[in-house]
């Protein structure tokens, strides 16, 4: 149910040590980063103590950047922002520091931002809410449409600029009681206000925020005693003449069950733990109460209850539309037994409803993700229980033992633990789609625990599927990271995946499709990776996502020739004449367009020619490779209603090469298509811009080659459509075409195509049972899933040249630039911009930020470009 994918250690060195903070904290954000904190303390000068926050993407772990805070005192909260791109840390002095990252890089941080209450701790931190909620309705995950499966809620941001904007900042709870925000003005100034959480101001030991739909804040709080009341304010944030203005109010608060009862009174003196069970719902909240020996975790719920009227007032007659008054009381929904002390506690991120048809529903399907808690012990042991009922659900014994028992299996509870100090988790995160927990223990290990969807449960392989194209259809609406899921996808599950996902996709509406074009495609991508029967389908997702992003880049050069001009925009009119003219010579093609609305400017042109040369190289390698492709996909027709035998088949390795997937592909061979003609005319224009071929002919006219035998490929992909929708027989391509194709390496050069390198990442080495063993610092590189040869196209010798994979250039055989790499699938290109024209560096603005899949960048060695 719990199995242990990968732990990550220190180097041990002889003059410094990196141990736990106390408190430990961590935090992992949508982009799949993880934060999490230590002190690095010298053991020359003990009292000379650095406390560091390390930052990691779940894929690469070794590749840790520590950052030395500058805090003064023990970092006691860390804090994403919701697009997971900034962070908070906060200290025991008051100190509240922003980081962002320095040149979009994820191993590249710096802290730009601040606020400070000088002297009082920081126990409590988040980011004033932005309005996005999003529900995730289990009962609708049969659903075809992506908007019944998830829909927008209705929420209001903490703080709102002019037109309704959120307003971005921080809200902090500070030990004496005091509330401080600190709001970021669109000028980039920090505009920061305090003020007391009540007019008696105490000690608090433990507070928690959340927000309510209103555009409120709710703080809970208390002094660390359990015999003392859980206490609930209400803080609203306004901005008036320029000023940050804070107003609170008190709200109805609780004391634990536990101190109500005669035999508990006394046994848990002290509040460990204080959780909102959501940041967006403040109406429920998780305590948990300790001593040495033990804990026990209450679950709270906020309920309106109708007042009891004095019974003089009872039998006056009521008035028309006169309500009974009503009052807020909190209300406990179920507690634990006595348990085993609890040293950490991490809530679910996944929103799904929990009202008790919804709880039903999740029952009735075995949908487990964001239904239950987790719970860690200083045995070493986590308890994953139900979010409301608090039943065990799951039980995992530590990486010592290995083993994860169902809560029914009664021996292995009972079963003696060995004595002396154990290894046990101090901070404890879910991941987004709660199929994935970080851990870090008392020895500042990172645990990345993988948590299974059925929760122990026995599932046919089709409900299991669906659970898990739930989730990915989720991150893909929402743009979460994925990464979690594919912990749980094996190598067989991948082909049927990717098909359900088509399947899903093409059943949205056209404005949708749209939206999520390209990241489907990325997702895609992400999944054939982790089977070697795959791996070439992988290439050629990544393809398609440059050819996508080329294509757009190329239209948007094109301007109507006159203002007042229809709807449609040159590039639409150009798809559009295209997919109806099916001629196959190019220049009669171009005889039904408007070539005035094509007239540019020589420098763009020129700049943009490695991306067009890129087009013209992969038309060539697709035609010339569609005769060693003919017999796989006579294969695949003939086993067209065998998907296992076919994916047997393919598993080969050698018998699928990239490309292959574009054969069928009509949409993505009708934009080469538009791109050939685009250039054509171009070319007229600055004939520097056209590709370059190496022919065998001086008269050879390759471009218009490449077009007829493309359009008679289009047309056949075409009539496949056509037939398949009318008798469901899906065509080959021609001989004739495929033996003028046989001819095409003896009349041009083909270019070796220089497909992304299997990516180095982490993920394709989790398939096995047994956890990996990483350092921070050093690469993983042993040999991974695949066991079978790769295709020889995937290889990379030490002479061949290396490729800037964005910019389409190569960088030489021993690159000495500085250069970055997708944390996703590892697309490197060059740190800095060799180009000075504008039209290249609009190209390279657009992937400042993220690669063409949606992954983020990190700064890598020249030496592995």
């Amino acid at each position: 149910m719990m199995e242990v994918a990968y732990v990550c250690e220190w180097e041990k060195r002889p003059k410094s040590n990196h141990y736990p903070s106390i408190p430990l904290v961590c935090a992992w954000s949508c982009r799949n980063l993880v934060a999490f904190t230590t002190d690095l303390k010298n053991e020359e000068d003990e009292k000379e103590v650095s406390h560091m926050v390390h930052i990691i993407d779940t894929e690469h772990p070794w590749d840790v950047y520590s950052i030395n805070s500058g805090h003064g005192e023990v970092i006691s909260c860390l804090e994403w922002d919701q697009s997971g791109s900034r962070l908070l840390s906060a200290d025991g002095d008051g100190q509240i520091k922003c980081w962002a990252m320095a040149d979009h890089l994820v191993n590249s941080w710096e802290s730009s931002l601040g606020s400070a209450e000088d002297g009082d701790p920081i126990i409590a931190l988040s980011w004033l809410h932005n309005g996005v909620k999003l529900a995730l309705h289990v009962e609708m995950s049969g659903s075809t449409n992506f908007g019944e499966k998830f829909s927008r809620v209705k929420f209001s941001p903490s703080l709102t600029l002019f037109g309704g904007k959120p307003m971005e900042g921080w809200l902090a709870v500070t030990v004496s009681g005091l509330v401080t925000v600190s709001l970021l003005k669109p000028n980039g100034q920090l505009l920061t206000a305090s003020e007391s959480l009540c007019r008696l101001r105490g000690r608090v030991a433990l507070a928690d925020i959340a927000f309510t739909g209103g555009g409120n804040i709710v703080v809970a709080a208390t002094d660390g005693s359990s015999s003392s009341p859980v206490q609930f304010y209400k803080v609203c944030v306004s901005v008036v003449n320029e000023k940050c203005r804070i107003d609170t109010e008190l709200l109805p608060s609780l004391f634990m069950r536990c101190t109500t009862d005669p035999v508990r009174r006394d046994k848990y003196p002290a509040v460990t733990h204080l959780k909102f069970l959501t940041r967006e719902n403040s109406e429920q909240v998780l305590l948990c109460a300790s001593s040495q020996m033990g804990s026990i975790v209450e679950c709270w719920s906020l309920r309106k209850e109708g007042l009891p009227v004095n019974n003089i007032f009872q039998h006056r007659s009521p008035v028309v539309g006169e309500k009974q008054p009503t009052i807020l009381k909190w209300r406990i929904l179920s507690a634990t037994n006595d348990l085993d002390r609890v040293s950490a506690v991490a809530l679910p991120k996944l929103p799904i409803s929990i009202s008790n048809t919804d709880l039903k529903v999740a029952s009735d399907t075995k949908f487990c993700p964001g239904l239950g808690l987790a719970l860690a012990f200083h045995d070493g042991s986590i308890q994953i229980l139900h979010r409301l009922s608090l039943h065990t659900m799951g039980v995992f014994y530590g990486s010592s033992s290995g083993s994860s028992q169902r809560p029914g299996d009664e021996p292995a509870i009972k079963r003696q633990r060995p004595g002396g100090p154990t290894v046990h988790f101090k901070a404890l995160q879910f991941s987004w789609t709660s199929l994935a927990l970080a851990g870090v223990d008392n020895h500042g290990k990172l645990h990345m625990i993988r948590v299974s969807p059925s929760m122990g449960q026995m599932l046919d392989m089709n409900t299991l599927l669906r659970h898990l194209l739930f989730l990915l259809e989720y991150c893909m609406v929402t743009g979460y990271d994925w990464w979690d899921v594919l912990l749980h996808v094996q190598p067989g599950m991948v082909h049927n995946l990717v098909e359900k996902l088509h399947e899903e996709y093409m059943r949205q509406n056209q404005a949708l499709q749209q939206v999520l074009s390209t990241r489907i495609v990325a997702v895609k991508a992400s999944l054939c990776k982790l089977s070697s029967a795959t791996a070439a389908r992988a290439c050629d997702f990544h393809a398609k996502l440059l050819l996508i992003a080329i294509s757009s880049t190329l239209k948007s050069l094109l301007r109507p020739h006159v203002l007042n001009t229809p709807d449609k925009s040159p590039g639409d009119r150009l798809a559009e004449i295209c997919s109806k003219n099916t001629d196959t010579d190019i220049d009669k093609v171009m005889i039904n367009l408007k070539t005035e609305e094509f007239v540019l400017d020589g420098p763009p042109l020129q700049s943009l020619q490695q991306l067009i040369q890129w087009v013209g190289d992969f038309v060539l390698y697709l035609m010339a490779n569609l005769p060693n492709q003919s017999a796989t996909l006579s294969l695949s027709v003939f086993l067209c209603y065998l998907p296992l035998v076919l994916t047997l088949v393919l598993s080969q390795g050698s018998v699928v090469r990239p490309g292959f997937g574009f054969l069928r592909d009509g949409w993505s061979l009708g934009m080469l298509r538009e791109m050939m003609v685009m250039i054509r005319i171009w070319g007229l224009l600055k004939p520097g811009c056209l590709p370059i071929y190496t022919a065998t002919s001086d008269n050879q006219d390759s471009m218009s080659l490449l077009f007829r035998l493309l359009t008679k490929l289009w047309l056949c992909c075409k009539d496949e459509e056509n037939m398949s929708r009318d008798e469901g027989h899906p065509q080959e391509p021609d001989e004739p075409l495929i033996d003028e194709c046989c001819l095409l390496p003896s009349q041009l050069l083909v270019p070796s195509m220089d497909w992304l390198p299997v990516n180095d990442g982490i993920i394709c080495k989790l398939q096995g049972k047994h956890p990996l063993r990483l350092q921070f610092g050093k690469p993983y590189s042993l040999p991974g899933l695949n066991s079978t040869p790769q295709v020889e196209v995937f290889s990379r010798s030490p002479g061949v040249q290396r490729m800037d994979h964005l910019r389409c250039l190569y960088m030489g055989v021993c690159p000495t630039e500085d250069s970055k790499a997708c944390t996703r699938c590892g697309c490197v290109t060059m740190l800095r911009s060799p180009n000075k024209t504008n039209a290249m560096k609009q190209w390279e603005q657009r992937w400042i930020k993220n690669c063409l899949c949606g992954g983020l960048w990190r700064r890598i060695p020249s030496t592995l470009s």
